[in-house]
């Protein structure tokens, strides 16, 4: 036991001690002559320089055979890198161990990780507050914390990239793919945040890498199901959509992955996606932009970019486009194969190939690759369950939380009195309602699942009106919350009979979700965003008079409702 509590502590101190020590600027780095890598590029066949720009899908949560096959290719193509999906940290790190063995050069280990490791590891590892809360902070220094803290995630459990954070700016409320994943609509709070979130990561030793250029913030078509069309002047592109890319790559942005949009004012090309088109890759974003970070393009397997140019045609013109990373080609061995006879029929330059792959492995040099350590696995998921994290997650959870209307419902709320809680679209007691059942001394409980007929509804209206005060507790407890409410006409109706000057509304949910249900008689309206626990116990402190909101709305929802607002 004793030395296991050892190798654990030596770890740690190893795993601090690399990000004790300041890296040189990411971008500048990986564009100088290495030795390591004209080494390592010396011993790679044609072939394997080429795969080197592959990164291949990676889970633990489909079983035995599935990380078997990717282990066959991996060997047999000896691709650069892989991007991470579902599973446990501990499955995933001993799988990160196998994969680093058949490989050549140490693999690239990436990861959409916009909210943490969470995102991907939900019921083992910690999440943060979506990017969406995180706009309505004030404080831009607990997301350079945050950066930091999913580094140390990252190394801790053996990975080296993430694909975050997302840049967008959200000034379309029915965008189905970005929404909640966005900082807001404002494009300077994006970039501050952004850049604070950025910063954190790179700082803390990975790579970091801004999405979706040049910008899918205003769509209404997820690009996993099809092509989304932009018809925006350039203009509009340059100063609205790009604002925040064209801030962050000044800052010395890693990476840039680039969307599967169409985009008339940047390339005319019927149907072409901008993940594959030259004119946007090389015209735009290294010509124009003057980046000369990591290019990486969205998922190769989505609709958006395949429904066009099937067949392994996307990926060759995602190489001509002049990326140095292909994230899950639907099939890597015949991508490789139609990229060298590109190469030989002269369609895609010898040199450009070789310039990429240098890029590539420079990027594992500054990672440290060259003195490659397989993941230690002893105190692995407590590792990643640090009790500063959660500190650090209800910290911001604290700071997000936002009051849109009438702080003296609030400070003349009292315990003592009779208190209706009403919680509607959960059907038992959650954080919010357990902290409140603690510290009422009168209280009843009331919750709303949408099975209640009309003549219930009517009677719990009658009930809920005999109590002094009526906090009313809007859950949204989908996994992902969106701008519509999962709840019925009835039900919207009977929210908007008991919403009135007695009570205080919370809402769990979306912010665009505040024209989904008629709250605005509520005395009071408390919004917090998602459902979570962590932001339960904000709320919580906020009715409570422990916490003084400082949120302020980050999208603009409607006259009453915009960007800023927050009491």
């Amino acid at each position: 036991m004793f030395k296991i509590i050892l190798t654990h502590v030596f770890t740690l101190l190893f795993l601090m001690n690399v990000n004790a020590q300041k890296k040189p600027d990411f971008v500048p780095f990986i564009n100088q002559h290495h030795q390591w890598v004209d080494s390592v590029f010396n011993t790679l066949s044609p072939k394997e320089r080429i795969a080197q720009l592959f990164l291949v899908r990676a889970h633990t949560n489909l079983g035995q055979k599935y990380i078997d096959s990717v282990a066959q290719v991996i060997q047999k193509e000896q691709l650069g890198g892989l991007v991470v999906f579902q599973g446990g940290p501990v499955r995933h790190a001993n799988m990160y161990n196998t994969y680093q063995k058949l490989a050549k050069v140490p693999l690239l280990i990436t990861f959409d990780g916009e909210w943490g490791v969470g995102m991907r590891l939900p019921d083992s590892t910690l999440s943060f507050p979506y990017q969406m809360t995180l706009g309505a902070m004030q404080h831009d220094n607990l997301l350079y914390e945050m950066g930091r803290e999913v580094a140390k995630d990252f190394l801790r459990i053996g990975m080296h990239f993430n694909f975050a954070p997302v840049v967008d700016i959200n000034n379309n409320p029915n965008n189905p793919v970005i929404g909640f994943r966005s900082f807001g609509d404002n494009k300077h709070n994006v970039a501050r945040k952004a850049k604070a979130y950025m910063d954190g990561m790179v700082d803390g030793g990975i790579i970091a890498s801004i999405k979706h250029f040049p910008g899918h913030g205003d769509t209404d078509v997820d690009s996993h199901y099809d092509l989304p069309q932009l018809n925006f002047s350039k203009t509009r592109l340059d100063t609205l959509e790009m604002f925040p890319f064209r801030e962050l790559i000044q800052s010395g942005a890693p990476a840039v992955m680039v969307a599967h949009m169409h985009i008339p004012a940047m390339d005319a090309t019927p149907n072409i996606p901008s993940s594959i088109s030259k004119k946007v890759v090389t015209g735009v974003l290294r010509n124009e932009l003057g980046f000369n970070g990591l290019t990486v393009t969205d998922a190769m397997d989505m609709k958006g970019v395949k429904k066009f140019f099937p067949n392994g045609e996307a990926d060759v013109m995602a190489i001509e486009a002049g990326h140095d990373l292909l994230e899950i080609s639907e099939n890597s061995a015949r991508a490789i194969d139609l990229v060298e006879q590109a190469i030989k029929s002269g369609r895609i330059r010898q040199s450009d190939i070789d310039a990429r792959v240098k890029k590539v492995l420079a990027s594992k040099y500054w990672l440290g690759l060259n003195n490659y350590r397989p993941v230690n696995t002893n105190g692995l998921v407590s590792d990643l369950n640090r009790a500063s994290t959660q500190s650090l997650i209800q910290r911001m959870a604290d700071a997000s939380v936002t009051l849109l209307k009438s702080n003296k419902r609030i400070q003349s709320f009292d315990t003592k009195k009779s208190t209706a809680v009403v919680s509607v679209g959960i059907k038992s007691a959650q954080e919010f309602e357990k902290g409140l059942g603690f510290q009422l001394s009168d209280v009843t409980n009331y919750y709303i699942t949408g099975e209640e007929s009309d003549e219930q509804l009517k009677r719990l209206i009658k009930d809920i009106r005999r109590h002094t005060q009526i906090v009313v507790a809007i859950h949204d407890d989908r996994l992902r919350p969106r701008n519509e409410l999962p709840i019925t006409e009835p039900i919207k109706k009977f929210v908007d009979r008991i919403a009135g000057r007695r009570t205080i509304t919370v809402m769990f949910t979306n912010p665009y979700a505040l024209n989904a249900v008629k709250i605005d008689r509520s005395s009071a309206i408390l919004l917090a965003y998602q459902n979570e626990g962590f932001m339960q116990r904000a709320a919580l402190k906020v009715i409570l008079q422990q916490l003084k909101p400082s949120g302020k709305l980050p999208v603009t929802v409607n006259k009453a409702f915009s960007y800023g607002k927050g009491l």
